[in-house]
C-alpha cells in the first residue's frame, strides 16, 4: 500500500486532482471518489485512457490492474490525508469559516480584502463539503500567504472532521441559526456542530473573529486564547448602516480609520459579513484605504443578494439558499425597502426535519403582517399549509405565472433553498 509521502511525491509531480472523469485533462491525477448513487472505481481506466497519470482506487474488481492504478484503502480518506499533508507544508495563516447564513459572502469578502495585499487562496464556488475542501487544500500552490477555506454542515462532527486536515490558525462562524436542523437535531445542536471550530481553536492556540452582538457567540467562544471583536457596540471594530437602498452602506465608527463603506450588496443582514472582513482586513495590516476598495469592488454572484434590473422591475435575487434564520430577515429587509409595488416569490426551506411544517407556518405569519402587492409561495412544506396566497408546485410553474403577467415598476424579492432552484422564475 502506498504511503501518504510515496503519494505526496507523486502529487508534488502532477499536482493536478480531478474527480470527474468529464472534466479530467491530461497529466491529472484521478481520485475514484464513492457515493450513494455513483462509484468513480467503475471509471478508473476511462481516466487513464483521457491521459490521467494514475488512478487512485479502492476497488479492483471494476478495473483492470495496471502500473498505473494505484489501490488505497479508501480514496476519500486517502484524498484527506493527502490535503493534510500538503497542508502542514505551509507555515501561514488560515482562515476557517462557518456558520448557518452568509458563509460564501463573508469568505468571498475576506478574500477580497486579503487579496489587495497578500497571495490568498480560497474556497471556489461552493466546495465546501468533505470532497471541496480537501480539493481547496490541493489547490494551493507554493506561494500562499493565506488561505481561507469555508466549511459547510449539515450534521455534528462535521467541522470537527474538516478541522483535522485543515488545521486552522483562525476561525470565524458567522452566526447559528435555524439551518439543517434535520440533521442537527436542532437549534442548541447547530450551536454544538458550528462550535466545533471554536473547539479547534481552543485547543490549538488559535485566534477566533467573533461576533460580539451574540451573546451565545460570546459563550460559546469563552476559553480561546485569542479573541478579536466586531459588531454595533462593545467591540474592538464597530459600524452600523448609514443606509441599505438601494445598496448596503456602513459606517466604521471604531476600530480603524475608515469612515464608510459603499457595498454593492443589498440588505442590511450583509452588516456582520462586511465589519468580520473589515476585522480581518485590519488585523493581518491591510491598508485601511484598500479593505475599502476591496469590499467596494466586490460584487456578488451566484443569486446571493443580487440586485438585478430588467426594464423597469428590480429584484433582489437571493436564491442561493434559505433557512427560516435567512428567510425571515431578508423578508424583512424587503419590507423596510421603499417602493410602491412589491411582490414576493418565496420557494420551500429544506432540511428543516420535524420542524420544518411550523418554520413555513412562521414565514406565513410573517408575510402577513406586511402588505404586499402579490406573494407566491413556491414548493416544499408552503404546498401542505392553509394560505392565501398563489402556490406552485416549483419554480417552473411559478415561471410560467411570471411570464404571463405583465410587472412594471414592481420590485421583487426571490429566495429559496437550493433544492428550489428559484433562479429558474427568471429565465426568458
Amino acid at each position: 500500500m502506498i504511503s501518504i509521502k510515496e503519494l505526496y511525491s507523486i502529487y508534488c509531480q502532477y499536482p493536478a486532482i480531478q474527480t470527474d472523469t468529464r472534466k479530467l485533462k491530461p497529466g491529472d491525477l484521478y481520485f475514484a471518489l464513492k457515493g450513494p448513487n455513483f462509484n468513480g472505481n467503475t471509471f478508473a481506466e476511462q481516466a487513464l485512457e483521457k491521459g490521467a497519470v494514475y488512478a487512485f482506487v479502492d476497488e479492483l474488481s471494476s478495473t483492470k490492474k495496471n502500473e498505473k492504478t494505484i489501490l488505497v484503502d479508501d480514496v476519500l480518506q486517502t484524498l484527506q490525508q493527502l490535503a493534510k499533508h500538503h497542508r502542514q507544508q505551509f507555515n501561514v495563516p488560515l482562515i476557517a469559516i462557518t456558520g448557518s447564513n452568509g458563509k460564501t459572502t463573508t469568505k468571498e469578502l475576506i478574500h477580497a480584502v486579503l487579496s489587495s495585499t497578500f497571495k490568498t487562496y480560497t474556497t471556489q464556488g461552493n466546495l465546501n463539503n468533505h470532497i471541496g475542501i480537501p480539493l481547496t487544500l490541493l489547490s494551493v500552490k507554493k506561494d500562499a500567504d493565506m488561505i481561507v477555506i469555508e466549511m459547510g454542515a449539515n450534521h455534528q462532527k462535521e467541522i470537527e472532521s474538516y478541522c483535522t486536515y485543515t488545521l486552522p490558525t483562525h476561525g470565524i462562524i458567522t452566526n447559528a441559526g435555524k439551518a439543517h436542523l434535520e440533521g442537527f437535531g436542532g437549534i442548541e445542536g447547530v450551536k454544538k456542530g458550528k462550535g466545533e471550530l471554536y473547539d479547534f481553536l481552543r485547543k490549538n492556540n488559535g485566534t477566533a473573529f467573533v461576533m460580539w452582538d451574540y451573546e451565545y457567540l460570546q459563550a460559546m467562544s469563552k476559553g480561546i486564547p485569542n479573541i478579536i471583536t466586531y459588531g454595533t457596540i462593545n467591540a474592538d471594530i464597530t459600524g452600523n448602516v448609514l443606509q441599505s437602498e438601494p445598496f448596503l452602506q456602513v459606517q466604521i465608527t471604531k476600530g480603524i480609520e475608515l469612515k464608510s463603506i459603499n457595498t454593492q450588496l443589498v440588505g442590511d443582514y450583509n452588516l456582520p459579513n462586511i465589519l468580520v472582513a473589515v476585522t480581518v482586513g485590519n488585523y493581518f495590516k491591510v491598508p485601511a484605504e484598500k479593505i475599502k476598495e476591496a469590499i467596494e469592488t466586490y460584487t456578488p454572484s451566484n443569486s446571493r443578494s443580487q440586485l438585478l434590473e430588467k426594464g423597469s422591475n428590480k429584484f433582489i435575487l437571493d436564491a442561493y439558499n434559505a433557512n427560516p434564520t435567512s428567510m425571515k430577515a431578508a423578508i424583512e429587509n424587503f419590507a423596510a425597502i421603499k417602493a410602491d409595488k412589491k411582490i414576493l416569490v418565496l420557494g420551500g426551506m429544506a432540511e428543516l426535519g420535524k420542524e420544518s411544517l411550523e418554520e413555513h407556518q412562521n414565514i406565513i405569519t410573517l408575510i402577513d403582517k406586511f402588505h404586499w402587492n402579490d406573494v407566491a409561495l413556491v414548493g416544499g412544506d408552503f404546498l401542505k399549509l392553509r394560505h392565501p396566497y398563489l402556490h406552485f408546485n416549483n419554480s417552473s410553474e411559478a415561471k410560467e405565472w411570471f411570464k404571463t403577467q405583465n410587472f412594471s415598476d414592481t420590485y421583487f424579492l426571490i429566495k429559496g433553498s437550493r433544492s428550489m432552484q428559484m433562479e429558474k422564475v427568471l429565465e426568458s
